[in-house]
């Protein structure tokens, strides 16, 4: 896990969300924490319980983008998983226990990927000679010593007529390799067939669970099939440094490194968490909500979840759940959940400087993504200063009477100021365009005076 420091972590979200400086600063101690803990001696370090945190806001703020941002900043393992998706332990659905087995999938996906990555080079190597394997011409028996099954014996060594041609033929043919000069040649490649027929269990263990389960015991029942592919040398070489790679990597390792990063630096993002939340007048069983709440109860506490690869424990996985608790509060949760989420955030809703500012600061800006686009058909786009702020005012003026969408009310204004444009790109003789005021008055004033349109258009 990277060792950033609150300071550094609230800069890097700057460059991408607008405000909301208070969650930022919450998100960046939670993280440090992590850090903080690692450097604990151990005798402490497992009596120090995560601070999970419960963020605050209508939508649109950038609850979410606060996660998704977080997950490319650091290299903790992260998932994020909507609160409405799971039903109660007995129910037709997902059981909250699958996001600690997704998490663990994620992470060693990822684990395994970087390994592959680290020995490209060798499994390249390898997969260079098998291809020069499959160029050679099988005309006779090869010259190159290979030693018997008994190590105790010498090898013996093949020798005939052609002894000092193969290798420079082999040579030969592994430079033009190199230069690609066997590129249009079809090679008959062997892979082995992984594809098996899956047979899909539905249990409150999980069918994902169950079902990956009952494939690995039925699959030494079966031979291994191979799979005979006709490919061109480029692409067989890639499938075959593919498989090279994979044969290199350590998987029991992976695996056990992931389980470890996953029990101590783990970051489970649970969104839309105010969808759990039973209204006052619900009666009966609520298997979608109040069923879901306790269920997740014990996962968020600290438990031992069974996966594929192994027990994972959570006791020191941090959540953060966001929701925008519009029609219910926070303390509608059930009490037991309360606490294990003691650090609230509100974020603030946005206003037409934050909405400029949206438009037009973060790197990934949707003005410059426009400009971008247009880019591509040899169209150069500017928007002058004060087309931005009106943008911005129009923003704020349908939220305030219609839904208030926060930050996501300047993508449906901008599609809708930019549609002409972005349909005449490819047939224009223009190289430049400019949008200013008057062309934003044009293209929107009809819409926003008139609230049904703009509630069905905007």
């Amino acid at each position: 896990m990277k060792s950033l420091k609150p300071a550094e972590i609230v800069t890097e979200l700057d460059k991408y969300i607008v405000g909301q400086h208070q969650a930022k600063r919450a998100v960046a101690v939670a993280l440090r924490n992590r850090w903080r803990r690692q450097q604990v001696p151990p005798d402490l370090r497992n009596e120090i319980a995560p601070k999970n945190i419960i963020l605050i806001g209508p939508t649109g703020v950038g609850k979410t983008e606060i996660a998704r941002r977080l997950a490319l900043l650091t290299e903790s393992p992260f998932y994020k998983v909507e609160a409405s998706k799971f039903t109660e332990v007995g129910y037709v659905g997902r059981d909250v226990e699958s996001m600690v087995r997704d998490l663990l999938e994620i992470t060693v996906t990822i684990d395994k990927a970087r390994e592959q990555e680290a020995v490209r080079d060798k499994a390249r190597q390898l997969a260079e000679e098998r291809m020069l394997d499959l160029l050679l011409p099988k005309a006779g028996p090869s010259p190159v010593a290979r030693p018997t099954s008994d190590p105790g014996e010498h090898p013996i060594e093949l020798v005939s007529s052609t002894g000092a041609e193969a290798p420079s033929t082999r040579e030969k043919l592994r430079g033009l390799l190199r230069q690609g000069k066997l590129d249009s040649r079809y090679v008959d490649v062997e892979t082995p067939d992984r594809n098996m027929p899956m047979v899909e269990i539905f249990s409150n263990v999980g069918m994902e669970e169950l079902g990956i389960n009952f494939k690995d015991m039925l699959g030494g029942l079966f031979p291994k099939g191979v799979k005979r592919r006709r490919l061109k040398v480029p692409e067989a070489l890639d499938v075959l440094a593919h498989e090279e790679a994979q044969g290199l990597v350590d998987v029991d390792k992976i695996v056990k490194q992931a389980i470890e990063r996953v029990e101590q630096a783990g970051i489970i993002f649970i969104d839309e968490i105010d969808k759990i939340v039973a209204k006052g007048g619900s009666h009966g069983p609520d298997v979608s909500r109040e069923g879901v709440q306790r269920d997740l109860l014990p996962v968020v506490e600290g438990c031992t979840v069974t996966t594929k690869y192994g027990p994972v424990k959570t006791d020191h996985i941090l959540f953060i759940a966001s929701g925008a608790f519009h029609t219910v509060k926070p303390s509608d949760l059930i009490p037991e959940l309360q606490g294990r989420f003691p650090i609230r955030v509100e974020l603030a809703a946005l206003g037409r400087d934050e909405f400029v500012r949206i438009l037009t600061e973060p790197k990934n800006a949707l003005l410059i993504q426009y400009a971008a686009l247009l880019q591509t058909e040899g169209l150069e786009i500017v928007f002058a200063a004060e087309a931005v702020v009106e943008v911005a005012r129009l923003a704020e003026e349908v939220n305030t009477r219609t839904e208030n969408i926060g930050a996501r009310r300047l993508h449906t204004l901008m599609e809708r100021l930019l549609e002409q444009i972005l349909f005449d790109a490819p047939d224009t003789t223009e190289k430049r365009v400019v949008v200013d005021s008057s062309y934003v008055e044009a293209r929107l004033k009809g819409i926003i005076s008139n609230e049904d349109l703009s509630r069905y258009i905007l």
